[in-house]
């Protein structure tokens, strides 16, 4: 029986509309043990990979947030969001008629190696003790410094307009959302994340990953 309190290292594939906390709640809850956290937020709307670490692995969190990521995503050509993703408002609308194949491939080229990535508002950065995300919703935009990221690969997957569906490898940091949001920029139509599911973190796998109910099934110990 795995010793929970010792340390595991849980790879959960988070299903949508949970939030990464909602998940550490409920296996804090099935295995009774007090000290469990993430290794890196997935957004609700989100799915895949994420790791969970218990008792003495809380340790390893950092160490784990540093490896590089693997992501599959669906970016909808022709609208911005607020947020940047599907959950957001539609801020504007644009025709995709003049967008190319070709000139995706190239402008999907240009995000490869390191680069300049401003973070969105609906982020949970601090800036001057407090979440972007609480001054986005309360209608406040300020500057923000870019953070310079890497993306060691961005694959298009298909083609199928308006939805652009990629893969990406990148490193710590990086928001897909953003990359939606600037690959649509450059197409000068516009662009938001409509779906997203992490496949990977280092070693760790979505194929190997275990469900929320699985696992509650058999490690938990409710009352």
């Amino acid at each position: 029986m795995l010793s929970f309190q010792s340390g595991q290292i849980i790879n959960i594939n988070k299903p949508a509309g949970w939030t990464s906390f909602d998940v550490v709640r409920r296996i804090r809850q099935a295995i009774k043990v007090k000290k469990v956290g993430h290794a890196g937020t997935l957004d609700p709307f989100a799915t895949g990979v994420l790791l969970v670490c218990t008792g003495k692995a809380t340790k390893r969190v950092n160490e784990l947030m540093h490896l590089e990521k693997e992501y599959r995503a669906d970016i909808e050509l022709g609208k911005t969001t607020d947020t940047y993703d599907c959950t957001g408002k539609v801020t504007s609308h644009h025709t995709t008629e003049a967008v190319t194949e070709s000139r995706i491939r190239d402008v999907c080229q240009e995000f490869v190696g390191e680069i300049e990535q401003v973070p969105p508002m609906y982020s949970a950065i601090k800036q001057n003790g407090t979440r972007l995300y609480e001054l986005a919703r309360r209608g406040v935009t300020v500057e923000r410094a870019p953070r310079r990221v890497c993306i060691y690969e961005l694959n298009i997957l298909k083609i199928d307009l308006p939805i652009v569906s990629i893969e990406v490898v990148c490193s710590k940091g990086t928001y897909i959302r953003a990359l939606a949001n600037d690959i649509g920029g450059k197409l000068d139509c516009g662009g938001y994340l409509g779906s997203l599911c992490r496949t990977r973190i280092g070693s760790y796998k979505v194929e190997d990953a275990e469900t929320i109910t699985s696992f509650t099934e058999t490690y938990g110990c409710f009352d």
